[in-house]
């Protein structure tokens, strides 16, 4: 098992998701709580499509996509809860009305800039859609959502169970409201790129009720909630690297499969009793910030059969990360002619969005001879990139290269 964790954290993409992955869920969990309570649980989902549509905006302008999305997911958030109170237009007809025309927008948006985005990415999560800059960015919000719950526990617990009574005793129910309101709209728009417009809201609705089979009172339904969704979100991003399976699906499953299990026991109430749940939650935590921190950084990028889909495109993705550093893979040689010049490349195949067949790997210099097309090849180099027409491109310039008698794994799917 610490073999397999070591394993998976020599990859940088999967120690950032693991990072922001376990802070949105201990926010989504918490706050979970009290949506349910409140019969608010499908905000999440709303609000997840309006991140979508802004996502899609921020995309095709270039944009900081956090920067853009966090502002418009929050009026969001703040109109939805308006809606719900104070108007004639009840709240799931308003949950309805506003996702599925955000969906809209974020569809028409890219379809028209024809942007580079992939959009099953930003429906159903990506695990390398989490760059190197947002992670500090999401660590201070995620920090700022969990200090501010627990500072206003009292005030949100009140107005969870007794809106009226909270009135009547001076508490401003209207303020706690929209910071509830306010909190849901960061945790969703941090963890949508993770888990994807039509997972999300799963980190808000399952752990809370999953808790609830066991225990009764608001307290340790908290705690558990928190404790079982980190659970969850580990195990299932765990499942999606051993077994090559989407991450947002990967955790929705284990929080079912969480579920029904806790739904079996619900005879069993002790475990939600003995306060536990938030050290093992804070203590899970602190294992994935130390050992991602431990990781070495410096040493040869190995893109082997396992996840070699997603590495190439976490290179792509985040680009700036990678640059100068070396990386070794196999595939086959491919030699193209384009306006005279001549582009080498090693290659595998692999699926495109929406199940199109498409080449994976990297544009590659050798000073060597050639070996035949469609040789089988391992090559060593150190990334860089080049402009050619006013775009830039990655180039991997080689140091070695080697061809192999026989062929490894054209095919590649994760």
């Amino acid at each position: 098992m610490i073999d397999l964790i070591a394993e998976m954290l020599s990859f940088s993409f999967m120690v950032r998701a693991m990072i922001v992955g376990t802070l949105v869920s201990l926010c989504a969990a918490l706050l979970g709580v009290s949506l349910v309570l409140k019969r608010y649980s499908m905000i999440g989902d709303g609000l997840s499509h309006v991140g979508f549509g802004t996502l899609a905006i921020a995309a095709s302008m270039n944009a900081a996509p956090l920067a853009v999305s966090i502002p418009v997911v929050v009026l969001a958030a703040f109109l939805l809860l308006r809606l719900s109170e104070n108007s004639k237009l009840k709240g799931d007809a308003a949950i309805a009305m506003i996702s599925t025309g955000s969906l809209a927008v974020g569809v028409t948006v890219i379809s028209l800039t024809r942007t580079s985005v992939d959009i099953c990415n930003y429906l159903f999560g990506s695990i390398i859609t989490t760059s190197r800059g947002d992670v500090p960015l999401s660590v201070a919000l995620s920090a700022a959502v969990l200090g501010l719950f627990v500072l206003f526990y009292n005030k949100i617990f009140a107005v969870t169970f007794d809106e009226n009574f909270a009135r009547g005793t001076g508490i401003r129910a209207g303020l706690y409201n929209m910071l509830i309101a306010f909190l849901t709209a960061v945790t969703i728009v941090l963890g949508m790129r993770l888990m994807g417009a039509l997972l999300i809201s799963s980190l808000i609705i399952f752990p809370a009720l999953t808790s609830m089979r066991l225990c009764k009172r608001f307290l340790t339904v908290t705690l558990c909630s928190a404790a079982v969704s980190l659970v969850c979100f580990l195990t299932g991003i765990t499942v999606s690297y051993v077994y090559e399976t989407p991450t947002g699906a990967s955790v929705v499953l284990v929080n079912i499969l969480a579920f029904l299990l806790f739904w079996a026991a619900s005879a069993v109430r002790k475990w939600g009793k003995n306060g536990k749940a938030a050290p093992v939650a804070a203590a899970a935590l602190a294992l994935v910030f130390v050992l991602g921190a431990c990781k070495s950084g410096d040493k040869v990028i190995e893109i082997g059969d396992k996840m070699f889909v997603t590495q190439v495109n976490d290179i792509y993705y985040n680009a700036e990360e990678y640059l100068g550093k070396t990386i070794t893979y196999e595939g086959y040689w491919m030699v193209m002619e384009y306006n005279s010049n001549v582009f080498c490349y090693v290659l595998r195949n692999g699926p495109g969005c929406c199940a199109a067949d498409e080449t994976v790997g990297f544009q590659v210099n050798w000073d060597g001879a050639l070996p035949e097309d469609n040789a089988w090849v391992k090559v060593t180099g150190v990334l860089d990139s080049f402009e050619m027409d006013g775009s830039y491109y990655l180039i991997v310039r080689l140091s070695e290269l080697e061809e192999l008698p026989e062929r490894g794994e054209e095919w590649v799917y994760q």
